[in-house]
């Protein structure tokens, strides 16, 4: 067994799932209300899983088993560690991340770092439960019944969600290169606002029409046995009869060969079939 400093080793400690008795404890100085406990618990647990799952894949990364012991208390707990190599240039000062910190551990300048942190991160759960409060009363209303036609901002709303979901890395290098240009500086509101600035229907008709043709079915499926391919083969007739029409013919001449040989065969075993009979 080897000894060493906690500068000299990188620690991963198996973390301990976080309850609310222990969010309250460690808040109890703040004038937290219920949902803000929540929004914390909520922070912690999400923490906590990233850490469980950065302690699980450890020996992956490669750490190995050691024990971390406090010369104070005596007391020793397992963990990962890996030694830390150093070069000159480091610095041996040991300084634990602020991520890592309690509130009550960290100096009012950090302090003040965590409270804008979390701040940010209310916010995002916050809009979070708001969208999902939305969207789950729309569902609960007649909207999708609406006999209007769609507005731009559903069309706009439609496009965005087919590319979004659907148009994979090569499909979006191939056909939609174009498709969110010039936002690349741009926050996601302010990308959706430019979008429908710029819409025009035509990339609406593109993605329907990409999208036909990504969601057929291959394998068991074919233009006779399965509804989806069946509605596709009828749609583009009316834009590739011709081109279809030869690859039909190839396929139908094949089709009168293999079968005129196998009504030669099936004659030739009837006809042994009464040679037997007889």
């Amino acid at each position: 067994m080897k000894v060493y400093l906690l500068d000299d080793v990188e620690i991963i400690e198996c973390p301990t799932e976080p309850t609310m008795d222990a969010i309250k404890v460690e808040y109890q100085h703040y004038d937290y209300s219920e949902d803000e406990l929540k929004a914390e618990l909520d922070e912690a647990i999400q923490s906590y899983k990233d850490d469980l799952e950065m302690y699980n894949s450890a020996k992956d990364n490669g750490f190995v088993n050691g024990i971390v012991f406090n010369p104070e208390t005596y007391q020793h707990k397992n963990a990962f560690v890996k030694v830390i190599e150093k070069t000159e240039k480091d610095s041996t000062e040991y300084s634990t991340p602020l991520v890592n910190k309690k509130m009550a551990d960290c100096t009012p300048q950090e302090q003040i770092i965590k409270i804008n942190e979390r701040e940010i991160r209310k916010k995002q759960i916050e809009n979070n439960k708001q969208f999902e409060e939305v969207v789950q009363m729309i569902r609960e209303t007649d909207y999708i019944n609406t006999k209007k036609a769609l507005s731009v901002d559903e069309m706009v709303a439609f496009s965005i969600s087919l590319f979004e979901n659907n148009v994979d890395y090569v499909g979006r290098q191939k056909h939609f290169s174009k498709f969110l240009v010039g936002t690349s500086k741009m926050t996601d509101v302010e990308v959706v606002e430019h979008f429908k600035k710029n819409f025009k229907k035509d990339v609406f008709h593109k993605l329907i029409r990409y999208l036909l043709t990504k969601q057929v079915h291959f394998g068991e499926s074919n233009h006779v046995n399965n509804l989806t391919n069946i509605s596709f083969y009828n749609a583009i007739q009316g834009y590739f009869k011709s081109k279809i029409a030869a690859i039909e013919k190839e396929y139908a001449e094949k089709r009168d060969k293999r079968e005129a040989r196998l009504k030669e065969r099936i004659a030739v075993l009837e006809k042994k079939i009464q040679e037997l009979n007889d």
